[in-house]
Order: C-alpha cells, then sequence, then structure tokens
C-alpha cells in the first residue's frame, strides 16, 4: 500500500526525496527501496540531482500498470464503454477498445463493476451523423451513477423541484439527456442533465411505463429539434418532405409536408448563426417563417453575400 501511496504522489508532480519521505512518514533508504521497487514492476522514476533535484514520473519504453482512483477507474471504464458504442472515426479499433475495456473490467472491484455496468446498461448513444456545432455541456460522474443506479432498480428521482420516472439516458454530441416519465405533468420528457442543479433517488419504486416510442434516441432528438434550443425555427422548404427528410435525417428536426412540394421544418439550436449555416447546407430553397430575429440575421447574410459576388 506504501508503494501504491508513492506512485500516486509522484502521479501528481515531481517531489524531493524529503518531501516523500515526510509524507510517507518513513527513512531515506525505505523511500529508495520503494522507488527501486517501482522501477521494477516498470515505472519510470527519474531522479534528479543537486539542490533543485528530486523524484518525478517520466515516459518508458514499456506499459507499466495504471493506477487509478475510483472515479478515474469508473470515468475510464465509461469513457471506453462509449468509444465502443460510438463512432470514433478511427479505423480498425473496435478490438482494442473490446481488450482495453476486457481487462479493465476484470481488475475493477466489485462496487465499481456495478457502477460502470449500471451505466452502461442505462445509456443509449446518439449517431454522429446529426452532429451538434454547440459547446459541451459536461456533467458530473457522480450525477451520472446516479441517474444510472435509478433507472436499474426503477426507483424515481427528485430533480431539483420535480420527481421524475427513470428510463434512459442518452449520450449525443457531448451531452447527457433522460428520457423520464415526469409525474407533475404527466407526459414524457427528454431532460438535458447539465441543467439540473440537484438530483437524488427517493424510495417510491415505480412500474415500467409503455415507452413513448421503440427508437428513445430518436425521441430525444426530436424533442431536441422541437424544444430543447436556445432558438427554435419555423422553416418552409420549397421540396417535397421526403427529399428533406432524406438530406437531413428526422431526427434533428420535424419535417410535415405542406403539399407535393413543399413541407414545413421544425428545428433548433442554440445560436441564430448555427441554424442559418444548417439551412444553407440545406441546398433547396426555402421561406424563413420564424422567429423573426432569425428573418432579420439571414437577410443580413444575403446582404453580405450578394455585396461579396462582383457585377456582371
Amino acid at each position: 500500500m506504501r508503494a501504491l501511496r508513492l506512485l500516486s504522489l509522484l502521479q501528481d508532480r515531481g517531489y524531493t526525496g524529503r518531501e516523500l519521505a515526510e509524507r510517507l512518514g518513513v527513512t531515506d533508504r525505505t523511500l529508495r527501496q520503494d522507488i527501486s521497487r517501482l522501477r521494477e514492476l516498470g515505472y519510470p522514476v527519474h531522479a534528479g540531482r543537486g539542490t533543485a533535484g528530486g523524484y518525478r514520473l517520466g515516459q518508458g519504453s514499456t506499459m507499466p500498470p495504471l493506477l487509478l482512483d475510483d472515479d478515474e477507474a469508473v470515468a475510464v471504464a465509461v469513457a471506453i464503454g462509449l468509444a465502443q458504442d460510438g463512432s470514433t472515426g478511427i479505423a480498425d479499433i473496435g478490438d482494442n477498445v473490446a481488450r482495453a475495456l476486457a481487462k479493465l473490467d476484470r481488475i475493477l472491484p466489485k462496487r465499481l463493476q456495478r457502477k460502470v455496468t449500471a451505466l452502461r446498461g442505462a445509456t443509449e448513444i446518439g449517431p454522429a451523423v446529426t452532429g451538434s456545432r454547440e459547446p459541451d455541456a459536461p456533467v458530473p460522474a457522480q450525477t451520472l451513477a446516479t441517474v444510472a443506479a435509478a433507472v436499474r432498480a426503477g426507483r424515481t428521482l427528485r430533480i431539483d423541484d420535480r420527481q421524475v420516472e427513470p428510463y434512459r439516458l442518452i449520450n449525443w454530441q457531448r451531452r447527457w439527456y433522460l428520457v423520464g416519465y415526469e409525474l407533475e405533468t404527466h407526459c414524457w420528457r427528454a431532460l438535458p442533465v447539465a441543467a439540473w442543479r440537484n438530483v437524488e433517488a427517493v424510495e417510491r419504486h415505480f412500474a415500467a411505463r409503455a415507452l413513448p416510442e421503440d427508437d428513445l434516441v430518436a425521441f430525444v432528438l426530436r424533442e431536441i429539434a422541437t424544444a430543447g434550443w436556445q432558438v427554435h425555427a419555423r422553416v418552409t422548404v420549397l421540396a417535397p418532405a421526403e427529399t428533406v427528410i432524406g438530406r437531413i435525417n428526422p431526427t434533428v428536426g420535424v419535417v410535415e409536408p405542406i403539399d407535393e412540394d413543399s413541407c414545413l421544418l421544425l428545428t433548433g439550436a442554440d445560436t441564430l448563426e448555427t441554424i442559418a449555416i444548417y439551412l444553407s447546407m440545406l441546398m433547396m430553397d426555402f421561406r424563413v417563417d420564424g422567429p423573426p430575429e432569425l428573418v432579420a440575421h439571414i437577410r443580413t447574410l444575403a446582404r453580405r453575400y450578394a455585396a461579396a459576388v462582383p457585377q456582371a
């Protein structure tokens, strides 16, 4: 255990021999013996000379065993699992990810295995093809662990001032959402986890309800498109609904046919600029019905583009 404590200190920063001996409560001779043991295990512990010298952990030519605390181990296991389930864009990575995950699973204590298993089992991954340009919304690992445990146990969550029956966590483009049934409003919601102030499991257990639809990832992305953004837009696209759906993927917006040659697109983003970019990528004629701020922004862009083109 003392060697693990020493390694933990060296992973943080460099220390002089006297500092390490005092922190560990050992003699200089015992410290040197512990350093030798770490080197035998493959850890590249470098020693500097002189008054400014000391011990530090460097990079070696081989891969020594990792030392992780509980939260770090859970975070690494979950991250590897998400990489296995999601699209990484790296060829031939699948087998390597699976082997790394299997190795980590074998060494995790039972209590941590339960946390990791609960979170993996409660999570689905959104498609990378419906990418977002919005900033990340990080979520504390303990929050995800609390939600995942409640999903697995069928226990109601108290989220800020409301009670929700949790069913599934959805991870999409570095954001987390919970598919849950809100007891006060009696409706299904896609709740952004990063927006919560407090969350805790209560004693009330619930019987599973019929889900709003089979594809909960699609449910969440449609909820985001219609209600989950800072800015929402109504756009008439002068093309058949089937053509628009084939271009954008229906999960990033709701497409409603108007007639054979046009349809209504309900979509959103966190900024006007992002919506404008999405609309330009449609490569179809369209008319912005609202909001007025987006109409004004599109007009400004139109003037800029027109001024940028040389007159014939």
